[in-house]
């Protein structure tokens, strides 16, 4: 049976290191958020070994929240990739010792092309921490390690750190999650995140007829737009009703001949209708909630802006 005892007290220890952090979040971190909020071309993140895998995931990050960011391997720098970074950048380097030979040997450099270097490390008197314009303390009591030698509690840490300092640039850029829906459009994060505008039929392929329009030109329209359905409007566009297959089925069996009426005569008058900054995943749950198919989408003013239809929102794959 393997130590349980050893797998809590790694736990213990790590979550001890994070937050330990808490505290040291002082004017340098604040500073380091307004170098990355205000860079004007990228930032560069970069680190070796375990750092390094740490740096990707924060690279990553800031990407995914609209700060572009990339990753570059200090090994890769030193022969020949350092000209990529320019003035207008901002580098962030992680070394828990500060003394990574990779980092200290681009620390001239760095000065020269006048990008800030914003360093992440376990030691604040290192050469790394001394050649930055903000060093963000990421020291740990121990390693989460039984040997204290294992990058473990450290990397910990530094993650954190990092994911901190992702989070703050993104309030202070006004991230919202549209915004972060369009970065996404893959995954299934920015499929929730999508608004019924991203998908709503509109323009020539939006079924719509006034309250006066005969009815074998309201079946021409849903015809020729193929949603089983149509929006009724007022002269000035506002939604009045919707005629649906089903609307039509019923009132044959009661009315005789249909094409002697008009759209009005076989309406649904004041149907559901939702804004275009409707979530599609609210849009679906609406629909299936009420077993219907199409929904009108309209504007403040109730105009009529398009028609979600079942079927599009299956397509983005929600479910």
């Amino acid at each position: 049976m393997p130590d349980l005892s050893l797998a809590r007290k790694v736990l213990q220890t790590e979550a001890a290191a994070v937050l330990a952090l808490v505290d040291r979040l002082d004017d340098k971190f604040a500073r380091a958020v307004i170098l990355i909020h205000d860079c004007r071309g990228r930032v560069i993140v970069t680190g070796m070994g375990k750092s390094g895998i740490i740096c990707r995931k924060l690279a990553a990050t800031l990407a995914s929240t609209g700060t572009p960011a990339f990753f570059l391997h200090p090994a890769d720098a030193v022969h020949g990739d350092l000209g990529v970074i320019q003035a207008d950048d901002v580098v962030i380097a992680m070394s828990y010792s500060g003394e990574t030979v990779e980092l200290t040997c681009v620390l001239e450099t760095l000065k020269r092309i006048g990008a800030p270097l914003i360093a992440m490390t376990g030691d604040l008197k290192s050469t790394l921490a001394q050649a930055a314009e903000v060093a963000l303390d990421c020291r740990v009591s121990e390693e989460a390690c039984p040997m204290n030698l294992v990058p473990t509690a450290s990397t910990t840490a530094a993650l954190a750190m990092g994911d901190a300092l992702a989070m703050a640039v993104l309030v202070e850029k006004g991230f919202k999650p549209e915004d972060f829906a369009s970065l996404h459009p893959g995954g299934q994060l920015g499929k929730k995140l999508m608004r019924v505008a991203q998908l709503m039929h509109r323009g020539d392929s939006l079924p719509v007829v006034q309250r006066h329009t005969a009815m074998r030109d309201v079946i021409y329209e849903m015809s020729r737009k193929g949603l089983g359905m149509t929006s009724v409007v007022e002269k000035d566009g506002r939604l009045a009703g919707i005629i649906t297959d089903g609307d039509l089925r019923r009132k044959m069996s009661t009315a005789g001949n249909v094409l002697d009426l008009t759209a009005e005569d076989v309406m649904t008058p004041n149907p559901v209708a939702i804004a275009t900054s409707t979530l599609a995943v609210e849009a679906l749950a609406m629909l299936e909630q009420r077993k219907i198919t199409s929904i009108v989408v309209i504007d403040a003013d109730q105009r009529v802006e398009g028609v979600v239809h079942l079927h599009d929102l299956w397509r983005t794959g929600m479910v």
